[in-house]
């Protein structure tokens, strides 16, 4: 089915990227017939225009208009039919883009995903998309070029797995520092812009299905909870129980204030909560969307807007192996278990858009919903060798974890003058995250012959001696307000000025209370009682009835720092030039910022005071930053970029708060002494574009880190805090090649029309932390300030690969939606976490990503007059599992390792 594709008053790409603006798409009548598949990307035919300078060849297919929107610099418009594709050429930055249509080749269900294809990126984690090796930290996320905040208790950086592809237009990736971008710059700024008001009314829906090798129709473990789960909503039974919401109201302490405790107790464990159940036959995933809009007429002005909405289940189960140990050579082992745990994940999301143009002002409005739901349900079995010899232990866990993403923005783009143009703008956005009643237990098998339940699993409650229980009632929730003005005068035609503020303000509060579930010592000299009693299930052993007749007890494990609030208020100004002298484009500025970032522990009880100190840092920043790109002819170009740039701490690091982290299996704890780091950054890039979306470039790198802030692991429950490291270096190269190649001289009918697509690049990283016997760090509460004490001289960066590969080699239509791609990524070892502290230090624990490969078909096709597309993943078609490790000599041990099956998945969208 044909549409026509409109192409009127484009903003300058090129404008846009060096000023705040966005690069929107109009209209225009094109006579030319189009295919616009379902999933919302306009894919034109080849225009009959003559090609562009030094660009041989008139191959436009799949050209596509792109929005990005980007805090910095003007919106000067042009009048044009046609749009070079090679954004990163026209930019006066370092930058990667991902419009509709690659993100659709990738056929990635959320953002990350799709972020992971690009030059130097990597996907670590759950959603976190690491810059050239560098951690999260490094890496800066905007949504519409405004701040967003994190839901993450160990992170202030939002992960971007809860972003749906279907809500995101296009992301930019810029890897060279500009001074309207915050001073947190460390590997790079990833910017989503969100989908804008169409050219054309439209209507979509989409529905899919998928399952894997591991998960799908296999064993499986799972809850009750509430009976609107499987919406990603609780109806209630997870509310906080009503002794406890009192014991909290009354900020009292148990153990020091007068608080029975046992009546608390006896609300705490059901049989909705507590009671696993196998799942002999996961059942599939599955996702649905749904999406429209359309543009109105209003006076001399246009009226657009866009609604869009999905939801998805999906079930994931991981065999995972847990050892642990606490000696140098890795000979002996403290934990070997064995943990089957099911993650059901449900992802609801919204976007509204509407957008106001009249002439050359624009207003746009925007607001994003995501809702983020992991229902938890794991068993392990193994054995704690150091401590108790041949007893088997059986642990159980389920939770419930919620999170929550609102945002809402305006922008404001005017047009003062043929010369002058500003920018306003201002968003609100909040972040939850709830996890009501994660539930904890251990089950003990002495498998002695002395005992007479030695060959039974037998729950004494008594804190790990003989059994344990446990329960934890975690809550965050975080306010981000922004806002930010830009003025941009362009005094010649290739000489212009951008003048900008911006403020952003982040409260964050967070609690977690965590209780120990204890049997009294007098029950514990009745072995044969409390062993019989033990052997109960969990919603059986602490039923009303048992409680109250035995007199369980609870203790608050961390009175010292329950709660805490946390703040970032940023106030920044920057000045910058873009002034182009012949071949040579000069794109140069420095933004000045000021920040106070606070953390304050909440003095949750009346009668006991917080046991850590708040932090107040308050530090202000001069940032220069200048590009330099010459233009070598034949569609060649040069860019030099140098820029100076820092990196915070992020809350929780800066509190000595314990937490637990679920899916690494660690325990974590902060330091309130951790200062910021600064980077110095430097880049020359070699850009050759030889054909209209097509090109070749090398590119080398260098960055150092003063006082970069690395994880280090201690005691002897393995944790992990962080600290200062002297100093760090990191360097590499990359190389990338974007290549099309028709398909018509093989002849016959079915070739004509295609053509194969070859996209790949590759990154080598290097780094290095900076150790001397003379180098000191400030860790909260240690005897040892000497730095070789926690840091190795010359051991990696954590979370940096030295290769990365990514392939996608493609067989795609240049007149319809038809597109078969092979996609092979490739991330070498690289080190997660710092092996245990001591002479000698344990090696380091690695992640092995090693090679993935998938398949991507989609087919677009007329049926009865409506657009359709067909799509058809194969993911992890070669069964690479998660691996992660620590290797000393011939011993190896896997801290969280397992199986990932390869998942098979159909979709089918329809538009109207």
């Amino acid at each position: 089915m044909s549409t026509k594709l409109r192409l009127i008053g484009a903003l300058l790409i090129s404008s846009a990227l060096t000023a705040p603006g966005i690069a929107h798409a109009q209209s225009q009548t094109d006579p030319s017939p189009a295919a616009t598949p379902p999933s919302g990307e306009t894919v034109a035919d080849p225009q009959p225009d003559s090609p562009a300078p030094n660009e041989p060849g008139p191959d436009q297919a799949g050209e596509e208009a792109i929005e990005i929107s980007v805090p910095g610099g003007g919106n000067e418009i042009i009048v044009t039919g046609r749009r070079e594709r090679n954004v990163a050429r026209s930019s006066d930055q370092v930058v990667s883009v991902l419009g509709t249509a690659e993100i659709a080749r990738t056929g990635e269900g959320n953002i990350a995903g799709a972020l992971a294809r690009v030059t130097g990126l990597s996907l670590v984690g759950n959603g976190f998309v690491y810059v050239r090796g560098l951690g999260d930290r490094y890496s800066l996320a905007l949504l519409n070029g405004s701040p967003l905040p994190s839901p993450e208790p160990l992170k202030r950086v939002v992960p971007l797995d809860l972003f749906p592809t279907g809500v995101i237009a296009s992301s930019l990736v810029q890897k060279s520092y500009s001074a309207n971008f915050p001073g947190e710059f460390g590997g790079g700024v990833i910017n989503l812009t969100t989908r804008a008001t169409p050219d054309d009314p439209f209507l979509s829906i989409g529905f899919g299905v998928s399952g894997d090798t591991e998960t799908t129709d296999q064993l499986g473990y799972t809850y009750y909870g509430s009976k609107t789960d499987w919406l990603g909503y609780d109806n209630g039974n997870r509310d906080v129980p009503p002794a406890l919401q009192a014991y909290f109201d009354s900020r009292q302490l148990i153990g020091t204030d007068p608080v029975d405790s046992t009546a608390i107790a006896r609300e705490l464990v059901t049989s909705r909560n507590a009671l696993v159940q196998r799942d002999y036959n996961t059942q599939p995933n599955f996702s649905a969307s749904l999406s429209g809009g359309k543009t109105f007429a209003v006076g001399d002005a246009d009226l657009g807007v866009i609604a869009a909405a999905g939801y998805s289940n999906k079930w994931l189960t991981k065999d995972i192996i847990q050892q642990a140990s606490q000696s140098a050579d890795l000979s002996s082992l403290e934990r070997d278990f064995r943990q089957v745990s099911t993650d059901q994940r449900i992802l609801v999301n919204g976007l509204l858009g509407v957008g106001l143009e009249a002439g050359d002002n624009r207003l746009r409005l925007t607001g994003v919903y995501i809702h983020d739901t992991v229902k938890k349900a794991a068993l392990a079995l193994g054995q704690k060798p150091a401590q108790n010899g041949t007893a088997d232990f059986m642990q159980q866990r389920t939770a419930w974890y919620e999170r929550q993403l609102f945002n809402t923005q305006a922008v404001a783009e005017l047009k003062l003058t043929p010369d002058v143009s500003a920018e306003l703008r201002a968003g609100y956005a909040n972040t939850k995250r709830d996890a009501p009643g994660e539930l904890f237990f251990e089950y003990v098998r002495t498998n002695a012959e002395s005992d007479p339940f030695g060959q039974h699993f037998v729950n004494r409650l008594n804190n790990g001696n003989g059994g344990n229980g446990g329960v934890t009632y975690s809550a965050l929730s975080e306010d981000l307000w922004s806002g930010g003005v830009d003025l941009t005068w362009r005094t010649l035609p290739t000489l212009s000025f951008t003048a900008g503020g911006a403020w952003s303000d982040t409260d964050r509060t967070s609690s977690r209370r965590d209780f120990l579930i204890l049997a009294p010592n007098t029950f514990q000299g009745q072995p044969a009682i409390i062993s019989a009693i033990g052997m109960l299930r969990p919603d059986l052993l602490l039923a009303p009835g048992i409680v109250d007749g035995i007199g369980i007890t609870l203790v608050e494990t961390d009175p010292g720092t329950p709660a805490f609030d946390a703040g970032l208020t940023i106030k920044a100004g920057y000045l910058k030039g873009n002034w182009a002298v012949g071949p040579v484009s000069i794109d140069a500025g420095v933004r000045y910022e000021n920040a106070v970032q606070t953390t304050a522990p909440i003095q949750v009880f009346a009668s006991v005071p917080p046991s850590v100190p708040g932090v107040t840092m308050e530090k202000s920043y001069w940032l220069p930053a200048a590009t330099v790109t010459v233009d070598l002819g034949n569609a060649m170009q040069v860019r030099l970029n140098g820029s100076k740039t820092i990196a915070r701490p992020q809350f929780r690091e800066l509190i000595a708060q314990p937490y637990y982290d679920p899916d690494s299996n660690r325990p974590y704890r902060g330091n309130p002494l951790l200062v910021d780091s600064t980077l110095i950054n430097g880049e020359a890039r070699f850009e050759w574009y030889f054909a209209p979306e097509q090109r070749v470039s090398v590119a080398g790198f260098y960055k150092k880190i003063d006082r970069p802030i690395e994880a280090f692991v201690t005691g002897i429950d393995l944790l992990t805090s962080f600290a200062n490291a002297p100093e760090a270096q990191l360097y590499g190269a990359e190389v990338e090649a974007i290549k099309y190649v028709p398909l018509d001289s093989i002849g016959g009918g079915f070739f004509t029309p295609r053509r194969l697509a070859l996209i790949a690049n590759y990154t080598y990283t290097k780094s290095e932390l900076s150790v001397s016997p003379d180098d000191t760090v400030a860790v909260f509460g240690a005897a040892s300030t000497i730095a070789t004490d926690y840091f190795r001289d010359g051991a990696p960066l954590t979370g940096q690969s030295d290769h990365i590969v990514n392939l996608q080699l493609g067989l795609e239509s240049t007149d319809r939606l038809s597109q078969q791609t092979i996609l092979l990524s490739y991330a070498s070892d690289r080190v997660v976490s710092r092996g245990l502290n001591g002479t000698p230090p344990q090696p380091d624990v690695i992640e092995s990503p090693g090679v993935r490969l998938d398949f991507v078909w989609r087919e677009g096709f007329d049926l009865l007059g409506t657009e359709v597309e067909a799509k058809f993943e194969a993911r992890n078609i070669l069964g690479r599992g998660h691996r992660e490790f620590q290797e000393a000599g011939d011993n190896r041990i896997d801290i969280n390792s397992y199986d990932l099956g390869t998942t098979l998945a159909l979709s089918l969208g329809v538009k109207f």
